[in-house]
């Protein structure tokens, strides 16, 4: 009973000293929150007032699990975010009871099943797209998802090596991003797109000017199949990069052409670049020294400045066209970006990607021009619509990110992401295990893909790239569908000559 005696008193003795401590702390608390003069809040609600941080706080992650139903997050909900987690673990997508989605929301594609669609023997694969056909070195495309430009210091080590295998599995392309072409795109030996932003990193001589020397380098790697010209990215037209000197250790500074321990910063647009003429000889000049296809990436503020591109199109001749263009919706995302140019600037790629489209096709090349839609298309309704609406391909970032773990934790910018995908934090980076994750990449591509073919096989043709507007009817305000291709007809190279007669 002594024993038990004591160690009852010692108890008491360490509570009463836990709330001695206790109120001596939130004494203290309350006279720096009184007496601090920077935060209303905590000025006159000492202490009590700190609670209502650490909600808001919580409350992001509090909302992920347990309060927002499946279709009501933002910017992607837990049902596109399950679609893609399904696919990428290799499960199947099948459903039960039905639909969640409300088909009565404005801008909803509804496809247009045939009477008698093609039986299951006549279906066939998607197949290949030859772009760039004034090139030394056409690209024979093999797929029409791909994954879109992600710098390598702007996502980990792991997952660019993840992405990379995983592209080569599932047949697809990878965007390097502005960030150049690292040991790591290389991984995999996958088909590589080369993004040229516009402080032309890893290309760019000792002033930040375009290397030819460099980009024959670059061009000479096997698997680099096409240079795209970056122009602006739908989270931040008009705006460049900062990286700062802390991030440019020796590895990050070769690769990119800059100086160790220096802050980068990348004009808002390339200087040499001021109006369609110039951005048509860069093209030809970047084809002409790499003999690899060359096209552009871009965000549509108005079609009608983009007209004069396609005159002086017209005007040159179709072999002075860019061989591609990549359509960015202003709802782009990116790691980190002022929230006016995320939210406001910049037109969805819902109505930018038929805009170009058009303008293409009415001056007539549809075969000479390919489209690449980027910007939220993560599920096939999306891929499927971009398609409907003229695209010749589709790229996706955050798809693949979700494939590899990624759970909407909006920490991007915080180098503090929780699935190791956007930090450079060795201990979070090992939880992105490359050959566990590359599988799921490859798994959601695939997925992709044959699921895009099951709703053009549903819609009465027997591979993606022969549907067409009046195909998809899409939701209006008064809940009644209407055909896109009634919306916003299709157009054809005589409309030009109508147009500028």
């Amino acid at each position: 009973m002594g024993f038990v005696g004591t160690a009852v008193e010692y108890l008491a003795l360490v509570f009463l000293l836990a709330v001695g401590m206790g109120a001596l702390v939130v004494v203290v608390l309350f006279f720096l929150d009184r007496f601090q003069t920077h935060d209303a809040i905590r000025r006159n609600y000492p202490v009590i007032g700190r609670f209502r941080y650490l909600f808001s706080t919580l409350g992001e992650f509090f909302r992920q699990y347990f309060f927002a139903m499946d279709r009501e997050e933002m910017p992607f909900n837990r049902a596109q975010r399950d679609w893609v987690y399904h696919s990428a673990n290799g499960k199947g997508n099948t459903v039960a009871f039905g639909s969640t989605r409300n088909l009565a929301i404005p801008g909803t594609p509804i496809f247009v099943n045939a009477a008698f669609p093609p039986l299951d023997d006549q279906a066939a694969a998607t197949k290949p797209l030859v772009i760039g056909p004034y090139a030394k070195k056409p690209y024979e495309a093999p797929s029409i998802f791909n994954i879109s430009g992600m710098s390598y210091g702007a996502i980990s080590r792991p997952a660019v090596e993840a992405l990379s295998k995983g592209a080569a599995k599932a047949n697809i392309w990878l965007n390097t991003g502005e960030g150049g072409l690292s040991p790591y795109h290389l991984t995999g030996g996958c088909d590589i797109v080369y993004q040229i932003g516009t402080a032309k990193y890893g290309v760019r001589d000792e002033h930040g000017n375009l290397s030819d020397d460099k980009l024959r380098e670059v061009a000479a790697k096997p698997e680099v199949k096409m240079f795209e010209l970056k122009m602006a990215q739908g989270a931040k037209p008009g705006k460049g990069g900062i990286l700062p000197g802390e991030k440019v250790n020796a590895e990050i500074a070769a690769i990119r052409g800059i100086a160790v321990g220096k802050d980068s910063i990348s004009p808002n647009r390339h200087p040499e670049i001021r109006n369609f003429s110039d951005l048509l000889d860069q093209i030809a000049h970047i084809r002409r020294v790499t003999g690899k296809p060359v096209g552009f990436k871009t965000v549509i503020g108005s079609s009608d400045t983009f007209e004069a591109l396609f005159q002086q199109i017209l005007e040159r001749g179709a072999i002075h066209a860019p061989d591609f263009i990549t359509i960015d919706g202003g709802e782009g995302g990116t790691g980190a970006a002022p929230m006016p140019l995320i939210d406001l600037v910049g037109m969805p790629l819902r109505e930018a990607l038929l805009r170009v489209a058009d303008l293409r096709d009415r001056f007539g090349l549809h075969d000479r021009i390919r489209i690449i839609a980027s910007g939220k298309l993560v599920n096939p309704s999306d891929v499927a619509w971009a398609i409907c609406a003229g695209a010749d391909f589709v790229t996706s970032a955050r798809g693949f990110m979700f494939s590899l773990g990624c759970i909407q934790a909006l920490k991007c910018n915080k180098n503090t992401c929780p699935t190791g995908i956007t930090t450079h934090q060795k201990h979070l980076q090992r939880g992105l295990v490359v050959d566990q994750k590359y599988e799921r990449v490859a798994n959601y591509a695939k997925q992709m893909i044959k699921e895009v073919e099951t709703i053009a096989h549903s819609v009465g043709v027997n591979e993606p790239r022969k549907m067409r507007r009046h195909h998809v009817r899409v939701v209006q305000d008064n809940a009644e569908s209407v055909l896109l291709s009634k919306l916003r007809p299709s157009c054809d190279a005589g409309d030009v000559n109508k147009s500028h007669s």
